[in-house]
This record gives structure tokens, sequence and C-alpha cells, in this order.
């Protein structure tokens, strides 16, 4: 299969540091090619693929001056559809940006919704756009859209050996992503406190939230039991894991996956993380960690996570969460939507493999 995989320009796929989207670009991009696909990448010339790559910018746009990202992703879009004669189908990671390209034409497309869906905006696209075949990271994430023309759920996979697991015996818990509101490094600073035990805060300030962690957290980075990181690539996060006793992700959104669940379950890590968005879909209750409403809820937790099989979280990363299983989801949609795209035979009613090449 011919297939032209659409990340987004922001990031390099896969990214040198934090970065959801286009990491899940790179291993699905990858496992692709591994299980015999023609795949080719668009995304930025730092990126690092075995893939065919066609790059539209020489290195991420968040590592250089770039005043008009926009820019940039129209004239990506216009290279896709310059070139769409190459491909058997189209997988954009981009959001709604190319609808307006692909909305009328043929070729068979899926776009992986990566973000939230409960913006009041995205009402307003899809009422125009419902007929664009589409892909959740959770069940919980197509919530908010009914209207839209849901191919599946897909959850995000990966490499069997990027991370490995570990004993979890460096007497810690982590906060690990992005410091924001709804991610809550708050919450899980005073869970290690009330516990009493250290934690590792390994996670990435944007420009956005930097108000928000001058005035919220970083007082709370004083206390004794705190280790302030920041953001970390993928050796050293593998590290921070596979040696924390838990992942807190006590977080106040809905959340459409949540990636570092899983890295944690790949280290073999348990996750204690609160009732929301994804987190029921990902985390198997007693098995790869709890689910919680409360900070007390949380400390109870904490006090039991060691009746949890690190070796058994691990197994259940590789069963549902490795990027062999996500790309052999992605592939069976691939089918769907190119035998739908297949002429219709004249004489018989049937599709006609002959006619569709």
């Amino acid at each position: 299969m011919r297939i032209a995989q659409v990340s987004p320009l922001y990031e390099s796929v896969p990214p040198k540091m934090y970065g959801g989207t286009e990491r899940v670009v790179s291993y699905l991009t990858e496992e692709l090619v591994n299980q015999g696909h023609q795949v080719t990448l668009f995304a930025s010339g730092d990126s690092v693929t075995k893939a065919r790559l066609i790059a539209h910018t020489n290195e991420a746009l968040r590592l250089g001056q770039t005043f008009d990202p926009l820019a940039h992703h129209i004239v990506q879009m216009q290279e896709v559809i310059d070139r769409i004669e190459e491909f058997d189908l189209l997988h954009f990671h981009t959001d709604y940006l190319h609808f307006p390209f692909t909305f009328s034409n043929p070729k068979p497309h899926l776009t992986t919704l990566h973000g939230r869906l409960d913006l009041p905006e995205l009402q307003y696209i899809y009422k125009k756009f419902g007929c664009q075949p589409v892909v959740s990271i959770s069940n919980s994430q197509r919530l908010p859209i009914n209207r839209a023309n849901w191919q599946g759920t897909i959850y995000h996979g990966l490499p069997f050996d990027l991370y490995e697991k570990g004993s979890g015996e460096g007497n810690y818990v982590v906060f690990m992503g992005r410091i924001s509101h709804e991610k809550r490094p708050d919450r899980a600073i005073e869970i290690a406190r009330r516990a009493g035990i250290n934690i590792k805060i390994a996670a990435k300030i944007d420009k956005v939230d930097k108000e928000y962690f001058d005035t919220k957290i970083s007082h709370l980075m004083e206390q004794p039991h705190v280790e302030f990181i920041g953001e970390v690539g993928e050796e050293k996060k593998g590290e921070i894991l596979k040696n924390a006793k838990a992942l807190l992700f006590p977080i106040e959104w809905p959340e459409p996956f949540g990636m570092v669940m899983i890295e944690a379950m790949a280290c073999g890590t348990p996750v204690i993380a609160y009732h929301r968005g994804s987190v029921p879909e990902v985390i198997d209750r007693g098995e790869t960690g709890f689910i919680v409403n409360s900070l007390e809820e949380a400390v109870k937790a904490l006090e039991n996570i060691e009746l949890l099989d690190r070796g058994q979280i691990r197994r259940i990363f590789e069963k549902r969460f490795s990027a062999k299983v996500m790309a052999s989801n992605y592939v069976k949609v691939y089918e769907k939507l190119l035998n739908r795209h297949k002429p219709i035979h004249p004489i018989f009613g049937k599709p006609n493999t002959k006619l569709a090449g």
C-alpha cells in the first residue's frame, strides 16, 4: 500500500523532546514501513525516518523564528495535493487544516484527531465537514462531536524496544509531560507530600503556561520532596519512569489519550490517575494502576502500589499498546476506505478490481 503520512511541522518526527502527535506519527510510520508498506512522510527537514521524507521546512517550527506557522502548513497541504496520484491513501495528523483540500477529492483519506474536541468552534467545522473520515484516539475523545464520520477508535502505541521494564526502586513518584492547569502538577506535588515520598517533575513549560507556572507552581518546587527536572528526551524519560514507584496523572480535563500513561506501562510502572477523559479506557483498574477521584484516594492508592505486578503491567502494554497493534488497526481502516473507493462494475454491480488498478 502506498501511504502518505502528513505530520504537523511544529516538531520534527520524532520530536527531539516533548511532542505527542509527532511521536505517534513517527511510531506509526516506522511500523508501517516494517510491515512492508511504501510510506511517504510529509514533515520538517530534521525528521528521521525509514520512509521517504518530503520536507517543507529545514527544521521544526518550534526551533526557529516563525511568525506565521500557518503559511508553512498551507504550502505543505498543496504539496500533498500536487503529489496525490503517488498514493493509494492519505493519512493526515493536522487537525482540520486540510479539510478544504480533501473535501471534494475522491482520493481515500483519513484524519486522526489528536487533540481535545470539546471546543465550541469544532461544532461549526463538523457541521460543514461532517463527511470527512476521522479516527479518535479514545472513545471519550469523540463524545463532543456526534456528527463526525467516525471510522473507529485506535489507541496510540509504542515500539516494543523503546522502553524496558524497571524495578521501581528509585523511591520516588514522577509527574511527566507538560506543566499546565489541566495537567495539575500541584495535585501531584501534594499527593507526594501527603504520602511522604519524593517526586520528580519532568515536564515542559510552554509559553502559554509560563504565567501559570510562575504564579501557581514555581513556589511549590521549593519544597524538599520536589525535584524539578524540566523537559526530557526519550532516554532520560525511560530512566526516570522505570525507576519510579508510580506515575501520578491527576488531570483536570478530558484527556484525549495520555501518552505518558502507556510510556509508564511500557516500563512496568503503575499509574495513579484521576477519572477523567480517556483514563478508564487506558488503565486497567488494579492491574496497571488505580483510578481515583480525590487526593485522599490517590494517597491510599500509592500506599497499595506494591500490590501491582510490574511484569504484568508490561505484558498488558505489549498486548494493548504496542506500535505493531496500532499500525495493524490503522491498516484495517485503510483497507476499509480503499474498498469503498473501488469503482463499481457497470454490469455486476461489484467493485471492479481491474478498474481500481
